[in-house]
């Protein structure tokens, strides 16, 4: 059975397949809120600087002039592999303009979290062959550590400029070209030819170039083409319109101008959450983003009451970190907020309804999406809200639940695999046919989550999200690969053989945990020493979320098939019974 979104929503618009993402956002024959009427895009919320529309549309022709000119590359000569830029950045109001500038080149962005290290850096620029990469000042040393590793010349790494709070000071030691600079030198090259394509080229054409590990494995490229990240920003405004057009009413009548939300985005931008949702459908329907580079705590309370903030984008966690801070977050004002969105990671029911106590009148919604459907799959109505629920599909989403025998579930409230098909899917792996013919089949994907369909008290489908397939951790809301720690571990000589889970933790989630067989090097070491070492081991060459919070247990052999898989779902049965008998308490 394939279950469709509501009757009830608005019918989804055209979605081109012919224009990039740059014209898309940009130019207002494609749908997009006018022009006119929208809010400045993108504003830093720590120094107030701001861009209009205008502002950024110069920018972006400025700045892709100057690129052309930099990199001798041409709108409608080559491929978008021939083309493709890195961006390791903290959060800036520069990091979409300068997307798509490389957009309107008919280039690929390949973002990089920036807690990556350098070797994790380095796998992406490798992997996805980057010509270039563009960083700031608090993340350089690494991202030239990672360019010296793959072979990307100095001359070919750029600084974008970030607020003086966050560069502290910090000055690069040599001569980088900046964004600025670029944008200033582009004002006297002529104009580019604009991009030529025909039917169905933004659906073929690669955009975005995201890592995620999937369902299993190393972290993978995930080509996300321009009618992607197009057809999902439709369908979000799609399925907002009756709330925000019930906003506007009462918008029209107090100041006679329709609603924009004021929305911030503490988020990275480099995640597909705040890429696509924040970024672009935001920015598309006429609201302004306040940028802030990562999440503080008080930094955020102090956005949200100094912008007076409408719209909250959040994960868990910074939830969790809320309720544990009611006296601070009683010293703020935090009326202007009506709606609060969660994602990346599961908001447990128990969860939204403290919050709801906390803010009563905030609409506190969840959605659910990955990188491989750029982004959102469900989300929750406003006006139909049911805690732990991951809300009703999208326009254009169709769902089917398939049990553990590959039967279609045809009732609710039974689980099976969630399978997708939306016009968001994504074109697949970069150079790994195998992961792609796994995931993606006829228009469908394998999500790799556990779902069930449930009707709601207002008599909607709401799609739930039980259970996990797929080996990913998620810690915050970011992704750590087993296979990928596992394979680091092995390197340690202490350690013969591993496996690594997720464990539950209440601030985060999952942290990893691992199962460790010692090596006969170890020797008579005792446990403690050679926890530490390996520990070590993992923290200097590793992102912080991918440390082993979970702790190490020694084991004498690692469960496995025949075939030689690790069988983790034996581990994590085996951890939840210890944390039962423990009563929870581990």
């Amino acid at each position: 059975m394939v279950f469709l979104p509501s009757k009830d929503l608005p019918p989804l618009p055209h979605i081109p397949d012919d224009v990039p993402i740059c014209d898309f956002m940009l130019d207002e024959r494609f749908g997009r809120f006018p022009l006119g009427y929208s809010r400045d895009p993108f504003t830093c919320g720590l120094t107030g600087r701001s861009y209009s529309w205008l502002d950024v549309r110069d920018r972006v022709d400025y700045l892709s002039r100057a690129l052309a000119k930099e990199f001798g590359w041409h709108p409608n000569q080559g491929t978008e592999w021939d083309k493709v830029v890195g961006a390791f950045l903290l959060n800036t109001i520069d990091s979409l303009p300068l997307f798509w500038s490389v957009h309107r080149l008919a280039g690929v962005v390949t973002p990089a979290n920036a807690a990556y290290s350098a070797a994790e850096l380095a796998y992406q620029l490798d992997n996805s062959k980057a010509k270039a990469l563009f960083t700031c000042l608090p993340l350089l040393d690494t991202a030239l550590e990672a360019a010296d590793k793959v072979g990307i010349p100095r001359n070919r790494v750029y600084l974008v400029d970030v607020p003086p709070q966050v560069a502290k000071g910090a000055k690069a030691q040599g001569n980088f070209k900046t964004l600025e600079q670029f944008i200033k030198e582009g004002q006297s090259l002529p104009k580019l030819e604009k991009i030529q394509w025909g039917p169905g080229e933004g659906a073929r054409r690669t955009a975005f170039l995201c890592y995620s590990s999937g369902t299993s494995g190393l972290p993978k490229g995930v080509m996300i083409s321009h009618r992607n990240v197009i057809a999902n920003s439709i369908q979000i405004a799609t399925f907002e319109t009756p709330y925000r057009e019930s906003l506007s009413t009462i918008q029209s009548k107090l100041d006679n101008e329709p609603y924009c939300a004021i929305a911030l985005d503490l988020l990275p931008q480099s995640h597909i959450y705040a890429l696509v949702y924040i970024c672009h459908a935001g920015p598309y329907r006429g609201d302004q983003v306040i940028v802030l580079p990562r999440f503080e705590l008080k930094a955020f309370l102090e956005t949200v009451q100094k912008f007076r903030i409408t719209e909250l984008f959040l994960v868990p966690p910074i939830i969790i970190n809320m309720l544990r801070n009611k006296d601070l977050l009683r010293q703020y004002d935090m009326s202007s907020v009506k709606c609060m969105f969660t994602g990346a990671a599961p908001l447990g029911a128990e969860t939204a309804k403290e919050l709801h106590e906390v803010f009563p009148k905030w609409a506190i919604r969840q959605g659910y999406g990955l990188t491989e459907t750029a982004t959102v799959v469900c989300s929750t109505s406003p006006m139909d809200i049911w805690f732990g629920s991951s809300g009703n599909l999208l326009p254009g989403v169709e769902a089917r639940i398939v049990d553990a025998d590959g039967k279609e579930v045809i009732e609710y409230d039974k689980p099976g695999e969630l399978v997708i098909r939306s016009p968001s899917v994504v074109l697949g792996y970069l150079n790994n046919e195998k992961a792609t013919k796994e995931t993606f089949f006829d228009g469908w994907m394998r999500t790799g989550d556990i779902a069930m369909i449930r009707v709601s008290p207002k008599k909607t489908e709401h799609v739930f999200i039980v259970d996990r397939i797929k080996e990913l951790i998620k810690v915050k809301g970011m992704q750590v690969a087993p296979a990928e720690l596992e394979a680091h571990l092995l390197d340690h000589p202490a350690v013969a053989d591993c496996a690594v889970i997720g464990v539950p933790d209440e601030a985060a989630g999952e942290i990893p945990k691992a199962f460790v067989v010692k090596s006969p090097a170890a020797g008579n070491d005792d446990d403690a020493a050679t926890t530490a070492a390996i520990m070590k081991h993992v923290q200097d060459h590793k992102a912080r979320h991918k440390w082993l919070k979970g702790g190490i247990e020694y084991v004498d052999v690692i469960p496995k098939s025949p075939s030689g898989k690790i069988l983790r779902r034996l581990l994590r049965d085996r951890e939840r019974e210890k944390r039962r008998a423990a009563g929870g308490k581990l």
